[in-house]
């Protein structure tokens, strides 16, 4: 069985995106209209600048700063970490797994084309990162 590749997976996506002076309530309020978790923040239509989510918007509370003054651009991730359209599936659970994110960007020469989230893997992708898991833990 072939492997999905992210292209597939983004295909019918229109990802939340918002320039960098937006502020932190404006993404909160799409990312809640739209019920997403992260908003892709972009600098020129499509070029990725960085990435706000909801644990983003977690620690913009607990520092106590305001999100109708605070803009994305002073909280997002920078240069967040990207998958490519032609990556597959089980590169991006990978990165998914072993860098603790629940969302990745997919890029083309720097313009958003999509957003892959734990939740758009399928169980199949899922047991595979398994087994190779416990392979792994068998060599060590």
């Amino acid at each position: 069985m072939q492997d999905r590749i992210a292209a597939e997976i983004i295909r019918d996506q229109n990802p939340l995106t918002l320039p960098p002076d937006a502020t932190v309530t404006q993404a909160c309020a799409a990312m809640h209209d739209r019920r997403v978790g992260a908003v892709l923040v972009v600098q020129d239509r499509d070029r990725l600048a960085g990435i706000f989510t909801g644990r983003d918007a977690v620690r913009c509370l607990a520092r106590g700063l305001d999100g109708t003054s605070t803009l994305l651009s002073e909280v997002m991730t920078r240069n967040p970490v990207t998958l490519s359209p032609g990556q597959d599936a089980m590169d991006a659970l990978r990165l998914l797994q072993d860098a603790g994110f629940r969302h990745l960007p997919v890029c083309q020469d720097g313009r958003v084309r999509g957003i892959v989230s734990r939740y758009d893997l399928r169980a199949r992708e899922y047991a595979r990162l398994d087994d190779e898991t416990r392979f792994f833990e068998i060599l060590r």
